[in-house]
């Protein structure tokens, strides 16, 4: 496990508006060591932390990271992609989805849009807070988003202080191209 470079700018996203984040119910999927989840919790938020449930070590690695941090509050769950679950259908409205370098197989993004459309039916102003890596410009989320009646808007990296490569006194390693996203129902009158 390792926290890779977009944990670190949705991390630093997150601390920029740690004043609006008291309170939100906040999921993150794909949590892996849980940077972002953690950042959230230690800001005030009542988070909710989920990887896969068919990768028990993963959810281990979740847990131990918020024993690590004192935060005993915040729930673990097992949710995969794209699948139904107990766990998923138990999940309470969310006000914000965090998912860090989630976009990372094209085969799993229309699955990731499927669990986070089943998300926004509980709470249509529910925002998906994600950041990823660049790694081909033959990828795209656009046709998928129109499919799922979602819209994204990209947030400048400056924006918010993590246009350096040493975001939160963190080295990270090699050049990355990381970009920010806020993904959300495209109907406006929601």
């Amino acid at each position: 496990m390792y926290v890779w470079p977009c944990a670190v700018v949705l991390a630093q996203y997150l601390w920029f508006h740690r004043g609006s984040l008291p309170g939100k119910a906040v999921l993150e999927i794909g949590a892996g060591v849980s940077l972002p989840g953690i950042m959230a919790a230690k800001c005030g938020a009542e988070v909710i932390l989920s990887d896969s449930s068919e990768l028990p070590h993963c959810l281990e690695i979740c847990r131990q990271s918020c024993q690590m941090n004192d935060l005993p509050q915040v729930h673990v769950v097992g949710l995969t992609w794209g699948h139904v679950s107990r766990d998923l259908l138990a999940l309470p409205p969310q006000d914000i989805i965090l998912a860090s370098d989630v976009f990372f197989e094209p085969e799993d993004f229309e699955d990731i849009l499927t669990t986070v459309y089943f998300l926004m039916q509980k709470n249509p102003k529910v925002q998906l807070w994600s950041t990823y890596q660049v790694r081909s410009a033959d990828w795209s989320l656009e046709a998928l988003l129109y499919k799922w009646d979602m819209k994204c808007v990209h947030i400048p990296l400056e924006s918010f202080g993590a246009d350096k490569e040493d975001i939160a006194e963190s080295a990270l390693p090699g050049r990355h191209t990381v970009e920010m996203l806020v993904i959300s129902f495209a109907k406006d009158s929601l």
